[in-house]
C-alpha cells in the first residue's frame, strides 16, 4: 500500500521545489554575470597597462616592465629572450589564460616594431574571492530554500485549512447521512460551494434511502399476507390422511418456498429499520449451525446427482448478525453451488474469517 502525502504537504514541497529553482537560477545568473564582468574589468585594465607600457618603452627603451604583487610585464628582444619564461614564447597577440609556476595568470600580448610585450595579471586572488562568492551564493541558495518551505508550510496550512475542516467534516458525519454540513464555517468560495454541494447530494441520497426503506419496509408487510394464505391452505392439505407420495411432494416443494420466502420477507424488515442494531442485541450467530441447516434445507437440488457434499472446518466462526440475514446470505451460495454442480463434489469451509466454497460446477463469470 503506498504511502498517501497529504495536500499540506505537497503544497509546501511545490512551493519549495519552486523557490529552490528560482533560487538555484538565479545564482548561476548572478555568478555568470559577475564572472564576465572581472574577466572584462581585467581585460581593460591589462589593456590600459599594456598601452601605458608600450608608451612608456617606446620613449625609452631601458624603462622597467610593469611589477607589482599582482602584475608583471615582460619585453621580448633579441637580448632578453634567454631570460623570459619559456610558455610565452609562443604566445600570439591577444588575451590569454596560462599557468607559470602551478599559478594561474591571465595574459596580454601585443607586438610593436618587432618587439612582443607581455602583461601578466595574478590570478590567485580572483579565483579566492570568486570560490568565496561560490559559497556566498550556494548558501543563499539554501537559505531561500529553507525560507520557500517554512513559508510554504505557513501558507499550505492558510490555504488548504477550509479544505481540511471540510475534509474532517465529512469523515466525522459518518454514514449519517441525515446530518448536514456546517456550511457557515466556510467562506464564500469554491470550498463553501462544495460543502453547499455535499449537502445537497447527502439530502439526495438521504431521500433515496428513505425512499428505499419505505418501500422495501410496505413490499415487506403486503407480501406477509399472501405468504400467510399459502401456509395456512398447505397445512390444510397435509392434515388430510389420504393423500398419497406424489401429492405430497408438491406440497413439499411449496412448504420449501413459502419458508424460504418467510426469510427473505424477515430478512427485508430487517433491512428497512430505520436504525438496526443500535441497541447492540444481536447476538454472536454461529455459522456452522445456520450453514448445516442451510445445507440439509437444499439437499433436494442434488436428488439424483452424483454429487458428494463436506463441510471442513478449519476454525469455529461466529458473526455478529441476525440469524434470517446470515441464512440467507449463505442459502443464495449454497443454492448456487448445487444447482450449477452435475457431478463431482462442493466443499464448503470454514476459515477463520471467512466461509469458502468451492465446487466441479460451471462456475461463476467475472461479473
Amino acid at each position: 500500500m503506498s504511502h498517501r502525502i497529504g495536500l499540506r504537504y505537497r503544497v509546501a514541497f511545490t512551493f519549495m521545489l519552486f523557490g529552490g529553482i528560482i533560487s538555484l537560477a538565479m545564482g548561476i545568473i548572478l555568478y555568470g554575470w559577475t564572472i564576465s564582468m572581472e574577466e572584462r574589468l581585467i581585460d581593460e585594465t591589462l589593456s590600459i597597462e599594456m598601452e601605458s607600457f608600450i608608451n612608456r618603452y617606446m620613449l625609452y627603451e631601458k624603462t622597467t616592465p610593469p611589477s607589482s604583487v599582482h602584475i608583471h610585464g615582460y619585453v621580448i628582444t633579441e637580448k632578453t629572450r634567454e631570460t623570459i619564461p619559456e610558455e610565452l614564447h609562443h604566445l600570439s597577440v591577444g588575451p590569454h589564460h596560462l599557468t607559470l609556476n602551478d599559478k594561474g595568470f591571465y595574459v596580454v600580448v601585443s607586438e610593436k616594431n618587432h618587439t612582443q610585450f607581455f602583461v601578466l595579471y595574478d590570478d590567485e586572488q580572483i579565483r579566492h574571492r570568486e570560490r568565496q562568492y561560490l559559497g556566498f551564493l550556494l548558501s543563499g541558495v539554501l537559505l531561500m530554500t529553507l525560507l520557500s518551505a517554512a513559508l510554504g508550510f505557513w501558507l499550505a496550512r492558510k490555504v488548504i485549512a477550509p479544505v481540511s475542516s471540510l475534509a474532517k467534516q465529512v469523515s466525522d458525519l459518518g454514514s449519517e447521512i441525515n446530518q448536514p454540513l456546517h456550511t457557515s464555517d466556510f467562506a464564500n468560495d469554491e470550498v463553501g460551494e462544495l460543502a453547499k454541494a455535499v449537502n445537497r447530494y447527502r439530502g439526495l441520497l438521504s431521500d433515496f434511502v428513505e425512499r428505499e426503506r419505505s418501500f422495501t419496509g410496505d413490499i415487506s408487510h403486503e407480501l406477509r399476507t399472501p405468504v400467510a394464505v399459502i401456509e395456512g391452505a398447505k397445512e390444510v392439505l397435509l392434515t388430510n390422511p389420504n393423500m398419497d407420495q406424489a401429492q405430497l411432494k408438491p406440497l413439499e416443494r411449496i412448504d420449501r418456498a413459502t419458508n424460504q420466502m418467510t426469510r427473505l420477507i424477515s430478512a427485508l424488515l430487517i433491512l428497512a429499520r430505520e436504525e438496526p442494531n443500535k441497541d447492540n442485541s444481536v447476538n454472536q450467530c454461529p455459522v456452522e449451525e445456520v450453514l448445516q441447516q442451510v445445507i440439509d434445507e437444499h439437499r433436494y437440488l442434488l436428488d439424483h446427482k452424483p454429487v458428494t457434499v463436506s463441510i471442513e472446518i478449519e476454525q469455529p466462526l461466529a458473526i455478529s448478525s441476525d440469524w434470517v440475514l446470515l441464512y440467507v446470505v449463505l442459502a443464495n451460495l449454497v443454492r448456487n453451488a448445487f444447482s450449477y454442480t452435475h457431478q463431482g463434489n462442493v466443499v464448503v469451509r470454514l476459515q477463520q474469517n471467512a466461509v469458502v466454497i468451492e465446487d466441479t460446477g460451471i462456475g461463476m463469470g467475472k461479473d
